[in-house]
C-alpha cells in the first residue's frame, strides 16, 4: 500500500480549544499506534493536565519562559523557543514520529521569537508522510497557505470575561 502524504492542520482563532483540539487528534492517533511529539513553545514549565496523563505514544515537551510582558526581557523567551526548536529538530531526525504538534507556534512567530521562514523551511523539508499540527492565535498567512486543513476557533462566550479564573482539568 502506498504511503499517504502527511497532512498539515492548523487550529487558530481567538476562541478556546486550539491546544485541546490538537490533543484530541493526538489521542486518536495514539489509538492507531502512531507516535506523537508535541512541543509547547509558549507554555511555562508548570505542568498542565496533559503532562500528568500517561498516554502511550504521546510525548509532550514544554519550552516556555512564562508570559512575555510588553517591554519585558525577551531574551529568556527567545532562548526557550530556540531550545524547543533545536530539541524538536533533533527528535524528528530519529524518524520515529508520525505526528508533530507545534503548540503556540503562531505566538512564537508573531512575537518574533522565531522567524516564520525557519518554520516554513522546516515544514517544506519534513518527512512527506509526517502529519503536522500548528496551533495559536493569528496564525501567519504563509503558514495558513501551506496547510491542508485550517480550523478557526471563535469565542462566542467565555467565563473569563466575568472574572472567573481558569479551572484545573478544564483549562489546563
Amino acid at each position: 500500500m502506498k504511503e499517504q502524504k502527511g497532512m498539515m492542520i492548523v487550529f487558530t482563532g481567538d476562541g478556546k480549544g486550539k491546544t485541546t483540539a490538537a490533543l484530541g487528534v493526538a489521542l486518536r492517533a495514539s489509538g492507531h499506534k502512531m507516535k506523537i511529539l508535541m512541543i509547547q513553545f509558549m507554555k511555562g514549565q508548570e505542568k498542565s493536565g496533559e503532562h500528568y496523563a500517561a498516554i502511550e505514544n504521546i510525548e509532550i515537551h514544554p519550552f516556555g519562559a512564562g508570559f512575555l510582558l510588553p517591554g519585558g526581557d525577551r531574551q529568556p523567551h527567545i532562548e526557550a523557543v530556540q531550545k524547543g526548536w533545536s530539541f524538536m529538530e533533533e527528535k524528528i531526525r530519529e524518524r520515529q514520529y508520525q505526528l508533530l504538534i507545534l503548540d503556540e507556534i503562531a505566538a512564537a512567530v508573531n512575537l518574533d521569537l522565531i522567524p516564520v521562514k525557519t518554520v516554513i523551511d522546516f515544514l517544506s523539508r519534513r518527512d512527506p508522510a509526517m502529519h503536522v499540527i500548528l496551533t495559536g492565535r493569528n496564525m501567519p498567512d504563509p503558514l495558513l497557505d501551506m496547510a491542508d486543513i485550517v480550523t478557526e476557533m471563535k469565542e462566542i462566550k467565555h467565563i473569563f470575561r466575568k472574572g472567573v479564573p481558569a479551572r484545573e482539568g478544564l483549562d489546563y
